[in-house]
């Protein structure tokens, strides 16, 4: 490599292109049938009975967390860092919701999107016109939702647990930044009448790329909802595209 030239893949003919392509491609393809297999599994995790009340602040009143569905059957939540003290928003969350793309799709097959910070509404209205989002966006500030869902750390208020890890496992992992404070993640929530079920959560690098409508519904018990998913007997099931 000459002083000047920049680092770049290796030159080669066409050919020796295509033959590295397609054995590329086959890697690929295992790395799909592999997450087609994790989300099947992920849709038969099971799901636990919500037995506490959370109310909310929104820009249209208290909503609780079943309000927050909008009688849909779903409903994801993104926990999004931001301390009250804090006057921005953190700028690692700013930028997952910079990348969201066009979610209709979720309302189509029943699945509601809220963002979720313990900050006070006026801070996170202030900071959503500043953005120029329109993404729902509510304030859990003076209730448990952040602390029992493992995203704002405290153990003077609940035990210390982040990514499934208790104080004791991020200490031997000589983890501190994931100890105290606000945290990210996802967290999934069913309805079924009038009871609200979690199914899932997600925290640190399991949020990386879930930007688009088909990465979110795979979070969810219905999943995408076409008929390539094996899913269990009686999801609901629309036709594939394309």
């Amino acid at each position: 490599m000459t002083k000047n030239e920049i680092p770049h893949p290796k030159i080669v003919s066409q050919d020796e292109w295509l033959a590295a392509r397609k054995a590329h491609l086959e890697h690929e393809k295992e790395l799909t049938k592999h997450r087609d297999q994790v989300n099947a599994e992920r849709r038969r995790l099971p799901m636990v009975k919500l037995e506490k009340e959370y109310v909310f602040d929104g820009p249209s009143g208290k909503p609780n967390l079943k309000d927050l569905f909008e009688s849909r059957r779903q409903f994801i939540v993104y926990h999004f860092m931001f301390d009250p003290e804090w006057d921005e928003g953190c700028p690692g969350c700013t930028g997952f919701v910079n990348a969201l793309g066009n979610l209709s799709m979720l309302q189509e097959r029943d699945t509601s999107f809220v963002l979720v910070s313990r900050a006070p509404l006026a801070k996170l209205e202030r900071y959503k016109t500043r953005k120029g989002w329109d993404r729902p966006w509510v304030s859990s500030y003076g209730s448990d939702f952040n602390y029992d869902f493992h995203v704002t750390l405290d153990e003077a208020v609940a035990p210390v647990q982040y990514n499934f890890r208790d104080q004791a496992e991020l200490e031997k992992r000589n983890e501190p930044y994931f100890r105290k404070g606000e945290q990210h993640g996802m967290s999934v929530f069913f309805r079924s009448e009038d009871d609200v079920f979690h199914t899932y959560s997600s925290f640190a690098r399991g949020c990386e790329g879930v930007t688009n409508a088909y990465s979110l519904l795979d979070r969810t018990p219905y999943g995408r909802q076409e008929d390539f998913e094996d899913s269990p007997p009686g999801w609901p099931q629309k036709p594939t595209y394309g």
